[in-house]
């Protein structure tokens, strides 16, 4: 029966390209699937930015829709989907058939093997230390868990057994330590997604009779993609939940089964999909496993929950067009994305968090406030209308005022290098795919998709003396990476962005003050925003530069400078280090809780070999003909640093944690003037210029509208501060000041004399506080 022994081989997940996240400093091993949110291509939207007298009107409003009517005809589309196609495919496929034959004699074969197995005496140590007794071959973990109590038995969704996902109803096979997983528990989670996955593939395939490919869990529920005779539509939603529940209410078993290489080639013959994954990751004579619910039966490793039942509710959210593999030369597929719940409750949360995040979303805040665009003649790159520049400036001017504070040196570096620099960093080798290459001249260059190299170029322009350690190089560095155009996504992935790069060359003993420098600031610039923040040291990948003691001695490193800044506040993240060093990721929480990589902190001691850097040491010792001895050769250490990351995506995040509204020192809009009548234009023009001279964002609304049109219009623009002037205030030289975030406030507030409201508003915008208010 040795055919029958379970080898995990991992099948490829899902990938869109093999890109890094752009917007950390350095690439990452584990590639994020376009799984946010759907495709949304914003058009582009005509600059309507005009000097600051002119009146605002319905530019800074969002278009009212007709409900009803976009109701009507939403529903009219879902019905005529329903006509055009039956909710079950008559007849069903012959592969249905094929497949569970196939597999009840596969399965027949495997309970007798099972049966033949000696039983024995085991025992199973739970987490607490507890012990309890079994038998080998028979004792599942789901019988532990009733053991325990009905109620962790009805709760828990997947076992660990020794460390590695086991299903609950699959028996032990010897003595073993034991943990039970919920659905709060992360592993939990993406296993009950990845069940789920198995039920939607299950609708499609009676849906549509379509060709299954892969179906992984991601980080906000599942997807399965599979080639079909025609695209899908928001129509077939319904039908798709329809038969998803329909399965659920089966409480059909998830049943596994070891298979052979050979008997997989006969069961998925019809597929040509599974046919390549087969042939391409099972070797010859080895095994894998597959998982049966209903009449759904597909490769894969699993785990899964013990039965379809354990779905309470669970819908399907958007569909969209892929790649096999991710790959642009292979066929074109339908990828179906949905999400599941062990509580209808949590449904409607999940729904309401949709919803509330779709008010947030930054793609549509940022067409009404007029804030960026994109077009079709540059995919991934943004183009920042005036107010969005103020944000994108704001930003940069805050980390350079921290640059000056904190002793880093900025500098600028070319944008296009010959493709030798990047044979030399390795990048060449190991990202070339992610790269805009170009030809010049029969010789290969490429625009920069990271900045560190440039920088060893600088630190090596000249001889370094180690009194000059540490450098603290900064740039803000126009990036380009070759992102797929199905990844694109608003500001969150783009091809064209910004870092807050900056470089620290070191000696050895000044890495741990210069760790300590970076959380400070790390920690004030994410307190300026209200982010808290989440580590996870990230360690050595499979395909690495350089010498396996050398990563050891790095990832000592920073383990040890995580215990001493965050003890116990830190995990492990295993083999997502990027090529060139292991690395600190800081994963920040905005207002909905939605976590976003955005620092990185990376220790290289590979750059600083692979480009010579060197620096003169205190102990450095030269031969007779005066040439440095290479014995006593000071290589520095490169730390990589990033906190905003992409300046672009840190503006989407940004846009969607304050829900538009925005702080008043980052605020594009600050202060708008508002007369209450014709009489009191040049005075409210006055009130403009002189805040504007003090470095604010003032506009006026000298236009045609009424009073309470233009205060409606300022409202809705999201200007911080409404200073409506008249008689009294042209005579006391004052102004009366609406706050935006008094809600309901609609009287005449206290009348402030210009000068005094002048040095309030410069001592908030100073202040960066979060709070709207004058002090």
């Amino acid at each position: 029966m040795q055919n029958l022994l379970l080898r995990r081989v991992p099948l490829p997940r899902p990938r869109i390209r093999l890109v890094p996240n752009p917007h950390s400093a350095a690439p990452r091993r584990n590639f994020h699937i376009s799984t946010t949110r759907a495709s949304m291509d914003p058009k582009p939207v005509a600059s309507t930015s005009q000097p600051a007298t002119t009146a605002l009107d319905a530019p800074h409003a969002a278009p009212v829709a007709d409900k009803p009517k976009q109701q009507q005809q939403k529903k009219a589309k879902v019905a005529a989907a329903e006509a055009a196609h039956p909710l079950e495919l008559q007849p069903k496929p012959e592969f249905f058939e094929h497949r569970i034959k196939m597999y009840d004699q596969l399965k027949a074969e495997y309970e007798e093997f099972v049966k033949a197995q000696p039983r024995e005496e085991i025992t199973v140590t739970l987490p607490d230390g507890a012990e309890r007794k079994g038998t080998s071959w028979e004792t599942s973990p789901m019988d532990i868990a009733r053991e325990i109590s009905k109620g962790l038995a009805d709760k828990v969704v997947i076992a660990k057994v020794d460390g590695h996902l086991w299903d609950l109803e699959r028996p032990l096979e010897k003595s073993a330590k034991l943990e039970l997983l919920d659905f709060d528990h992360p592993e939990g989670k993406r296993v009950f997604w990845h069940s789920s996955a198995h039920v939607l593939g299950e609708a499609a395939e009676r849906h549509y009779g379509c060709h299954l490919c892969l179906g992984p869990p991601t980080d906000e529920g599942f997807f399965y993609e599979m080639a079909t005779d025609r695209p899908v539509q928001p129509g077939d939603y319904p039908a798709l939940e329809k038969l998803s529940d329909m399965a659920i209410k089966d409480k059909q078993k998830f049943e596994r089964l070891v298979v052979s290489k050979e008997n997989l080639l006969k069961m998925f013959n019809y597929n040509k999909y599974k046919q390549y994954l087969i042939q391409s990751k099972i070797p010859d004579g080895e095994s894998t496993t597959v998982y049966r619910c209903g009449p759904m039966i597909d490769l894969c490793v699993g785990p899964h929950i013990p039965h379809t039942g354990r779905i309470k509710a669970m819908m399907v959210s958007k569909s969209s067009a892929s790649y096999f593999l991710g790959d642009q030369a292979n066929d074109t597929l339908q990828r179906i994305y949905g999400i599941s719940f062990p509580d209808k409750k949590q449904l409607s949360e999940h729904k309401a968090f949709l919803a509330e995040a779709a008010k947030r979303d930054h793609r549509k805040i940022g067409k009404e406030q007029e804030l960026f665009f994109f077009h079709d003649l540059s995919p991934g790159s943004c183009f920042f209308l005036p107010h969005g520049t103020r944000i994108y400036n704001t930003l940069v001017e805050l980390m350079r005022s921290e640059y000056f504070k904190r002793g880093y040196q900025e500098v600028i570096s070319p944008n296009m290098y010959n493709a030798k620099l990047w044979e030399t960093s390795g990048h060449w080798a190991n990202y070339k795919d992610d790269m805009f290459a170009l030809n010049i001249e029969k010789e290969n260059w490429a625009l920069k998709p990271m900045n560190c190299p440039g920088h060893c170029l600088i630190f090596d322009s000249r001889d370094r003396s180690y009194r000059e350690l540490p450098i603290r190089m900064a740039e803000f560095g126009i990036i380009h990476r070759n992102e797929a155009s199905g990844a694109l996504s608003g500001l969150t992935r783009v091809r064209r962005f910004v870092q807050d790069d900056t470089h620290i060359f070191c000696m050895p003993s000044q890495v741990e003050d210069e760790m300590a420098g970076l959380f400070d600031f790390m920690q004030h610039v994410y307190g300026i925003f209200g982010f808290d923040f989440h580590l996870e040291l990230s360690t050595r990948p499979e395909k690495f530069l350089g010498e396996v003691e050398t990563w050891n001695a790095a990832e000592e490193q920073l383990k040890q400078a995580l215990e001493k800044y965050y003890p116990n506040k830190w995990e492990l993240n295993p083999g997502d280090g990027a090529f060139y060093g292991p690395k600190i990721d800081i994963t920040i929480r905005d207002a909905l809780k939605r976590s976003y990589q955005c620092a990185t902190i990376q220790l290289d001691f590979q750059l600083p070999q692979r480009f010579n850097l060197k620096y003169r040491g205190s102990d450095e010792k030269k031969d007779e003909a005066g040439k440095t001895d290479e014995a006593t050769v000071n290589r520095p250490i490169i730390i990589h640093r990033a906190i905003l990351g992409s300046i672009e995506r840190f503006v989407a995040i940004a846009t969607e944690h304050f829900a538009g509204k925005w702080p008043f020192w980052l605020s594009p809009r600050q202060v708008l003037v508002i007369p209450v009548a014709n009489p009191y234009k040049d005075y409210a023009s006055q009130v403009a210029e002189r805040l504007s001279a003090q470095g604010l964002f003032a506009d006026v609304d000298n236009g045609d509208n009424t009073l309470q049109k233009k205060i409606r219009n300022g409202e809705i623009a999201q200007y911080n501060f409404i200073l409506v002037v008249g008689e009294t205030e042209l005579e006391t030289q004052s102004v009366n000041v609406r706050n935006r975030d008094d809600v309901g406030t609609k009287a005449r507030s206290a009348t402030i004399p210009l000068a005094e409201i002048t040095e309030k508003l410069v001592k908030l915008k100073e202040a960066r506080s979060l709070k709207n208010q004058l002090d």
